[in-house]
């Protein structure tokens, strides 16, 4: 797959390179650069960023860090077979535990909310740093929903985290999590009181929370590009029926 000009490869992160020294230094940037264009297209193409993650595979699979973008170009195309089996190559080449909870939502991508739940239980979890703790609530509560117990995916949500008032990097999905699953068991109240809640900690706009709140307050939005366009569309359609009018009037004379 083309690469262009301005990646270099020197973009990834620094530990990301350490792992690559054991490369010869020109299939090492050919693995970099590939991984560049992983990271680069991975939220908004996803299947690109997949069809680069798998030259970087052909080129590198023994390397724990591109098993690892090879997981994540695959998780974000809904290959979670293919993911979990990237994540698994990963943690073990490494024994870093820190992949532990997408490997769960992998589970529950191949509909296995149960196993999911088990890994929410196992001891790997107090490995893990505060945002996987979190991360990892997020997936069992998802995995609770999956089997339809709606209150014990909102009891899940509830922890010192979510009470906090402090905003951290996880705070703003928590409250959304935590909000959609309230709107989900009928308690609409609390529901927009916890999207209003998460919509103060979105500061980088990583939910849709304010249009879930508006949605909930009968704020509807227009479009008002759109609604030109329509207009626009009318009109012309109108002058066309004008035009058939008049030459069908000429037919008849």
């Amino acid at each position: 797959m083309p690469i262009p000009e301005d990646v270099t490869g020197e973009e990834i992160d620094k530990d990301v390179r350490q792992e690559l020294q054991s490369l010869p230094k020109t299939l090492a940037d050919d693995v970099a650069k590939n991984l560049v264009m992983v990271a680069r297209l991975l939220d908004e193409d996803p299947e690109g960023a997949y069809g680069y993650s798998r030259v970087a595979l052909r080129l590198a699979s023994r390397v724990a860090a591109v098993r690892e973008a090879a997981g994540f170009a695959a998780y974000a195309t809904q290959k979670y077979g293919e993911a979990l089996a990237e994540f698994r190559a990963a943690k073990r080449m490494t024994g870093n535990i820190d992949l532990w909870p997408v490997m769960a939502d992998c589970e529950r991508g191949l509909g296995r909310p149960e196993k999911a739940l088990d890994m929410a239980g196992a001891p790997e979890v107090h490995k893990l740093d505060k945002a996987g703790q979190v991360e990892m609530r997020l997936v069992a509560a998802g995995a609770r929903r999956d089997m339809g117990q709606l209150d014990a995916a909102i009891v899940t949500l509830q922890s010192s985290e979510l009470a906090s008032s402090s905003v951290q990097p996880w705070t703003a999905r928590l409250r959304y999590a935590y909000a959609d699953a309230l709107l989900a068991a009928g308690r609409e109240s609390e529901a927009r009181e916890w999207f209003a809640k998460a919509v103060e900690a979105d500061r980088d706009g990583s939910t849709d929370a304010s249009d879930r709140l508006a949605e909930l307050d009968g704020v509807e939005f227009v479009d008002a590009l759109t609604e030109a366009e329509d207009e626009a569309e009318a009109e012309a359609e109108a002058e066309d029926d004008g035009e058939g009018g008049d030459a069908t009037e000429e037919q008849q004379d």
